[in-house]
């Protein structure tokens, strides 16, 4: 009886030794849903990165940025978009591979001029692993593969659209470097919902006029759009592609001002110039040549080749036929026939190394023999000339252009459409 008491009390003591230490350990809050999206969550621990994220990059700017709670929100909607998109990407079937991924983290690397391990360092003094920069980077590649798949699906240019682009003579105007702020106001707004709008926009606006905020820091701190955190950057744009009220108001104003508030279909709108050109003409130079390629094979080596174009060479200095040559020894079947000639072409329209030639020639030049891939060439430059292509370059310019604007236009509307199909549930508290 005894020795069962023994073994009772040590046990009990086993148990309270237990209770103690587990008392005495720190506890890790418990991770708090701050949205449901359709049938998945966004957990308060992917919102404070995401934060911390945007904060990190405002780090020498931390002023810019709006108060906390306004940031989790703007940040928050960015994320339920995220998640949205990502849903609708993977019923789409669209993938992205974990090789495209890291040949992406690759060249992200190489492009700032660092080795992989200082790409991951710089990451951990911003709070992330590279793990968690490849998810990131990951799902931004998938959305922009979504985005893609719907501008195809939906935007389409016609030539009547350019012809009416081009009568407008908006493209002449040149483009202008923009951002833009937004207060909006809800569908079916009250007219208090409408005035509360209207002088809010007029205090941000005075308090840019006044130099007390810059332009960028109140879009980040005020602006209602989806490029808030970008400082309300557009990108540059020409006329064409700005809505007329919108482009009426940049009249007559220079890099730096900053427009009178306007009311849009979506809010209160602000526009400022950050840059400006002016389209010119367009001209550029093409070349006529006429060329001998002899391409070595198993029976030609490539040293037997030059020689051979080296001889060729010496007999058109002393007068042989050019064309007559080309037509009994050239490789190249597309001139060959031709006399060798190889019409009017832009300067890299047969490769670099016959660029390179062809750029250094006279008229009535011949080259010394040379290399590329394709093979031993000798080319003769016949003339040069100017082309006015300004009409060439105005339209494709117009095209790229209405296709950015539908593309905005559909793919917002797309993303507006998703989020009200969509079972959303924000549970961030205010």
């Amino acid at each position: 009886m005894n020795r069962l008491l023994l073994i009772a009390c040590l046990l009990l003591v086993s148990f309270v030794a237990t209770d103690v230490r587990a008392q005495a350990l720190p506890t890790a809050p418990v991770d708090s849903i701050v949205a449901v999206v359709e049938d998945d969550v966004i957990l308060r621990s992917e919102l404070d990165r995401a934060v911390a994220t945007i904060v990190a990059q405002y780090a020498d700017r931390p002023q810019q940025l709006p108060p906390r709670d306004a940031l989790e929100k703007q940040v928050l909607e960015r994320l339920v978009l995220l998640r949205l998109q990502l849903d609708r990407a993977k019923s789409a079937g669209i993938r992205v591979g974990d090789a495209e991924v890291e040949q992406t983290i690759r060249r992200i690397a190489q492009q700032n001029n660092i080795t992989l391990e200082q790409l991951r360092e710089q990451l951990a003094r911003d709070g992330l692993t590279l793990e968690e920069f490849r998810q990131s980077l990951s799902e931004e590649m998938i959305a922009q593969r979504l985005r893609q798949s719907v501008i195809q699906s939906r935007v389409n240019v016609n030539d009547t659209e350019i012809d009416i682009l081009l009568a407008s003579n908006s493209l002449q105007r040149g483009r202008v470097h923009l951002a833009h702020l937004i207060v909006g106001i809800p569908e079916n707004a009250t007219q208090e919902q409408i005035e509360a709008a209207r002088i809010k926009i007029e205090g941000i606006h005075k308090l840019i006029s006044s130099g007390e905020m810059d332009f960028a820091t109140a879009a980040i701190r005020y602006s209602d759009a989806s490029n808030a955190l970008d400082g309300g950057d557009l990108g540059w744009r020409s006329f064409d592609e700005i809505p007329p009220n919108f482009a009426n108001l940049l009249q007559g104003m220079q890099t730096g001002d900053v427009s009178q508030p306007v009311r849009g279909p979506t809010g209160f709108h602000m526009l400022t110039i950050i840059e400006s050109d002016s389209e010119g003409s367009t001209r550029l130079t093409e070349y006529h040549a006429r060329g001998i390629l002899i391409s070595p094979d198993e029976l030609t080596t490539r040293e037997q080749a030059r020689a051979q174009l080296e001889a060729l060479r010496q007999q058109i200095v002393e007068g042989a036929d050019f064309a007559a040559l080309a037509r009994e020894h050239s490789d190249d079947t597309m001139s060959r026939n031709q006399g060798g000639d190889m019409g009017w072409f832009q300067k890299d329209a047969f490769g670099n190394a016959v660029g390179e030639q062809v750029v250094r020639l006279a008229d009535s030049e011949l080259s010394a023999v040379f290399d590329s891939n394709a093979g031993l060439h000798l080319i003769q430059r016949i003339a040069t000339r100017e082309q006015d292509i300004t009409e060439e370059v105005r339209r494709n310019r117009a095209r790229e252009a209405i296709a950015r604007r539908k593309s905005e236009d559909e793919f917002e509307q797309f993303l507006r459409q998703l989020r009200d199909e969509s079972f959303v549930e924000l549970r961030l508290k205010s």
